[in-house]
């Protein structure tokens, strides 16, 4: 079993790459793709603390007792990945970008391009929601939340921590969802070109939750259409929320348009409640086969 989509407390997940790879082998994986929002920073950590746990230079977890109750499960392989967020006339789409050279130098340039603009949209929305009497400003976030990209999540928990609110949901629903007095819109790659950004890194594009977006099945395939020109590989068939018709439906879209299946849980740890790395809500399956043909077209390309 495997799952090719999870994040970190690098961006909006509440568990640290190592507490991912433990988690993974908890939960008897095979391999683990860490994808977090527009930011690598997770990677090293996760795939340096996999080999410590490999090579014993650090002692294996007393936790980590797989699905089979063997106290020594099979340390997961970790997937280089990341979860570009873009917009798509007027509506906010995701691309995961798996097996990225996330070392690569043109990529990184560009990568720390579009974070800056991330940063300098987070600066707005901390003053906006100041200027409403909220206690909060931009280095109160930089220091609750260290080292990771902030998102509106982090914002939606500050809020939570300091009584503003009693939920993210309220969070977002009052303050930070589109049109709300403390959102700021920011500027975006488009999908296509984030496409291009994952085959720069040598990587695989990867439409992901292709059933969220508020937008119909013609503009989705319309969609499609667009990204498989700019090279996009694959297609999320396999994810969280999805019922067996919903699976089914995203098979045929990936068979009409010649796109790889991939699958992931889209774990973020406690910002999601109830949602488990690898098997989702309960019901998720990702098989490792779904992970060889990605390997395969890799290795073909």
């Amino acid at each position: 079993m495997i799952d090719l989509h999870n994040h970190s407390t690098k961006s909006d997940g509440t568990y640290t790459p190592s507490e991912l790879v433990v988690y993974a082998m908890e939960k008897g994986l095979s391999a683990f793709a860490l994808t977090d929002h527009d930011t690598v920073d997770g990677l090293e950590e996760a795939i340096s603390y996999a080999d410590q746990i490999k090579n014993g230079s650090v002692p294996f977890p007393d936790t980590a007792v797989n699905a089979e109750g063997k106290d020594h499960p099979v340390v997961p392989e970790i997937i280089p990945g990341i979860e570009f967020s873009t917009e798509w006339n007027g509506t906010d789409i995701h691309v995961v970008g798996l097996f990225i050279d996330y070392k690569n130098e043109e990529f990184c340039k560009k990568l720390d391009g579009f974070i800056k603009s991330r940063d300098g949209r987070n600066e707005k929305m901390a003053q906006k929601l100041a200027g409403l009497g909220i206690g909060i400003s931009y280095e109160g976030m930089l220091s609750m939340f260290p080292d990771c990209v902030l998102t509106r999540a982090h914002f939606a928990r500050y809020l939570v921590e300091y009584g503003y609110v009693k939920s993210t949901k309220e969070a977002f629903e009052r303050y930070l969802g589109h049109g709300c007095p403390g959102y700021v819109p920011r500027e975006k790659v488009t999908p296509t070109q984030a496409v291009e950004m994952t085959l720069l890194a040598g990587g695989i594009p990867i439409l992901a939750h292709p059933l969220i977006y508020d937008i119909t099945e013609k503009q989705l395939e319309s969609l499609i259409c667009e990204m498989k020109k700019a090279g996009l590989v694959g297609i999320e068939a396999l994810y969280c929320t999805h019922s067996a018709s919903d699976e089914r439906y995203v098979r045929g879209l990936a068979s009409k348009y010649g796109l790889l299946i991939s699958g992931g849980s889209d774990f973020h740890g406690e910002n999601k409640p109830g949602l488990s790395m690898g098997t989702g809500y309960g019901s998720l399956y990702i098989p490792d086969d779904v992970l060889s043909a990605l390997r395969v077209h890799k290795c073909s390309t």
